[in-house]
């Protein structure tokens, strides 16, 4: 570790537009992206083209809108990653005391997206979306066991992704489009001065007594692409194939150190030239995705659908953080994550004409390893339950409701030493009950 500087954070915590969200799919991707999707548990999404907002899941999906159409999503996400229990201890065996429990590290959060879609004629279709597709968001108290791993962890992306979709006939249609994506992010957390003094040998240095504190702040702008594919081999059903590529980024920003009262930081920072302000960088890669998603009619008022979906988190291999201070040496974050797939189930019903009720069932593996999951993610496999319904009160317009609750497997943190990066934040182990629910609401309108 590089003087408690490590920008897991760059992977971390999520705002879009004028909400801030934390992780909603395994890993940091965020789902909530479509509020009729969400009633179905997004199964079928990459298929059901039902309106604009399913263009994220598939392009092609733009294809299936006539005319000139909106749609609108809010979700109000409630998630919950209760710290039950935590112990740590320095590289030299001493206790690091503090608190160790906390009610919830997340916050509640609105997470809104926004679509367009114009069919300049049957096969030819443009479309615009703004989304956040990955990110989440934690804070801890300034005086908890792992505050040397970490205290406050954000990532903001906003994306917005111009398509068009063709329809070369009316059982086949592919689309396009151009990920256009802004990342800034920033991290927080203690840094041991007591115990790098102590270990150097500086008279006065207390292990555990004497903290710091660094803050990383940086930016980027990333492209990349997005591709589908919809089929319908015979009426009511669509077979459907969704491609959303890796966005590189090379996150850019300061590095901004606060040194202990006691002084001993700023005789380490004399005798070596480091912790001071300076600038630094780190490269992030986010996962492509590739989903495949069915949709069958068995009767005009009932359709079935399924989905699977597998993200490239296996990408997040190595975080590695270079600073224009040469003094310090590079950070380098072991993740070794691996990739991770998310199915679904999904039923429709049509009792009446203008609404639909929906459910949908899901698993979402996560991509963390035990041995190098952290407390900026302490997520693990997850199972969903959601219902939603549809309903147009007039015509050209729907309104959209679905709530799903999420059951997150209980995540233990070990962390020691021997860690790459962990020699000064010391070991930590922490025991975490998750769990989440998503209110949705949103809008269609067509003119």
């Amino acid at each position: 570790m590089r003087h408690g500087v490590r920008l897991s954070a760059w992977l971390l915590a999520g705002v879009v537009l004028l909400g801030a969200a934390e992780v909603r799919g395994a890993g940091f991707a965020i789902k909530e992206q479509s509020t009729a999707a969400l009633g179905n548990a997004f199964a079928g999404a990459t298929a059901a083209a039902e309106d604009p907002s399913y263009s994220f899941f598939n392009p092609a999906a733009l294809a299936r809108q006539p005319g000139i159409r909106t749609a609108a999503a809010v979700s109000w996400i409630v998630p919950r990653a209760e710290l039950e229990t935590a112990a740590a201890g320095t590289v030299l065996g001493t206790p690091i005391t503090g608190r160790t429990h906390r009610g919830d590290v997340a916050e509640d959060v609105l997470l809104p997206a926004l679509y367009a879609s114009w069919q300049v004629d049957p096969a030819l279709t443009l479309g615009l979306a703004v989304n956040a597709p990955f990110g989440l968001a934690t804070r801890y108290p300034r005086d908890w066991v792992g505050r040397y791993h970490a205290l406050d962890s954000e990532l903001r992306t906003v994306t917005v992704t111009p398509m068009l979709a063709l329809r070369p006939d009316s059982r086949l249609a592919v689309g396009l489009g151009l990920q256009i994506q802004y990342a800034e992010a920033r991290l927080t957390n203690a840094v041991d001065f007591g115990t790098i003094g102590a270990v150097l040998g500086i008279p006065g240095a207390v292990p555990g007594a004497q903290d710091g504190r660094v803050e990383l702040e940086g930016d980027s702008l990333g492209v990349g692409v997005v591709a589908g594919i919809l089929m319908e081999p015979w009426a009511g059903t669509r077979v459907g194939l969704g491609y959303r590529s890796r966005v590189q980024h090379n996150l850019r920003g300061d590095v901004d150190f606060t040194l202990d009262g006691a002084g001993i930081g700023a005789t380490l920072s004399a005798a070596t030239g480091r912790f001071v302000d300076t600038r630094g960088e780190a490269r992030l890669t986010l996962p492509d995705q590739i989903s495949f998603g069915l949709y069958h009619e068995l009767t005009p008022e009932l359709a079935l659908m399924a989905e699977a979906q597998l993200t490239r988190w296996s990408v997040f291999d190595e975080l590695r953080v270079r600073f224009d201070n040469p003094a310090e040496a590079d950070s380098v974050t072991d993740e070794r994550w691996q990739d991770s797939w998310f199915f679904a189930l999904g039923a429709s019903w049509r009792p009446v004409d203008g609404l639909v009720l929906r459910t949908g069932i899901a698993h979402d593996q996560t991509p963390i390893r035990t041995r190098f999951r952290t407390p900026r993610i302490p997520g693990d496999d997850r199972w969903w339950l959601t219902v939603g319904l549809s309903w147009q009160p007039a015509a050209g317009f729907t309104l959209d409701v679905g709530y799903t609750h999420i059951w997150v497997e209980s995540s233990r943190v070990r962390l020691t030493t021997a860690g790459a990066g962990n020699t000064f934040r010391g070991n930590l182990t922490a025991r975490y009950d998750n769990a989440i629910d998503i209110l949705a609401v949103g809008g269609r309108v067509t003119f």
